[in-house]
């Protein structure tokens, strides 16, 4: 049977605990973030906490001009231990939108132009399950993006439920299924991009990770499919403060030939 609505902190600094998810470790916890993969964290910030994220991505896109996304700045604030708000702000320049981060929309596009816009981002993760025996831990997020420069004037929304388990060995598997809004200038579409990603632990400091996310259009005069395979690695100067990398292929024609996000995440 699921908790709901439980008090959580977030999941605890790697050996300090017999298991990541109990929370009577207390305080001795560590930073999670959602830029860490393109699947967002199970977890939220804790009740009082801010968490800052913010990273710059490379995308080697095909036949379009190379995109640049940046600063990907995510500011979390903890009200409870079961819900955040979320602000962000970004600012993209290339050939396509960005298909790195789970974060932010994207565009789809496949025009040889440059192009630069910026959006800022506002929303909320709301913790719906705690892991209790097969039953995972589990998140809702909800976000706006505004354009506050660029061609684009529409609002989109996007929706993501998260899930996942934390297993003894300190592995953890999270999955997520985003739906979003899309827009290319007159075409209104959706986008729904479903992932998966496997964590884990090297030493106390040290997380590798894998995972295949995939970006698909529903109802667009011309529907596109993007696959990707993505490795990472993160590491934690102290327990709230975090430096990662992550880099990926396309797995498809439609997809870009090569990204790379490096980032990090600060809590206080």
């Amino acid at each position: 049977m699921c908790c709901t609505n439980a008090a959580r902190a977030q999941r605890p600094f790697l050996g300090l605990c017999s298991h990541p998810s109990e929370s009577a470790c207390g305080e001795a916890d560590e930073i999670e973030t959602d830029r860490d993969s393109f699947t967002p964290a199970t977890t939220t910030v804790g009740d009082g906490h801010w968490v800052v994220e913010a990273a710059h991505s490379f995308v080697d896109n095909r036949g379009v001009p190379e995109t640049h996304s940046f600063p990907e700045l995510l500011v979390r604030r903890g009200f409870g231990d079961n819900l955040e708000l979320r602000l962000g702000w970004n600012y993209e320049v290339g050939g396509a939108g960005s298909p790195v981060s789970g974060n932010l929309p994207s565009d789809l596009g496949t025009d040889a132009e440059l192009e630069r816009e910026s959006r800022v981002l506002y929303g909320f993760k709301a913790l719906l399950t705690q892991q209790d025996n097969g039953c995972p831990e589990s998140s809702l997020i909800l976000q706006g993006f505004t354009p506050t420069s660029g061609e684009s004037t529409t609002t989109e929304m996007s929706a993501t439920y998260v899930f996942g388990w934390v297993f003894e060995n300190e592995t953890v598997w999270d999955t997520a299924l985003r739906y979003g809004t899309g827009s290319l200038e007159e075409d209104r579409f959706d986008v729904w991009a479903p992932s998966t990603v496997i964590k884990i632990p090297l030493g106390e400091r040290w997380k590798v990770h894998a995972e295949y996310f995939g970006i698909f259009s529903d109802g667009r005069e011309q529907e596109t499919s993007q696959h990707f395979f993505s490795p990472g690695a993160h590491y934690l100067i102290t327990r709230d403060l975090e430096i990662g990398l992550r880099v990926g292929w396309g797995l498809n024609d439609q997809s870009a030939n090569f990204f790379s996000n490096a980032g990090f995440g600060l809590r206080f």
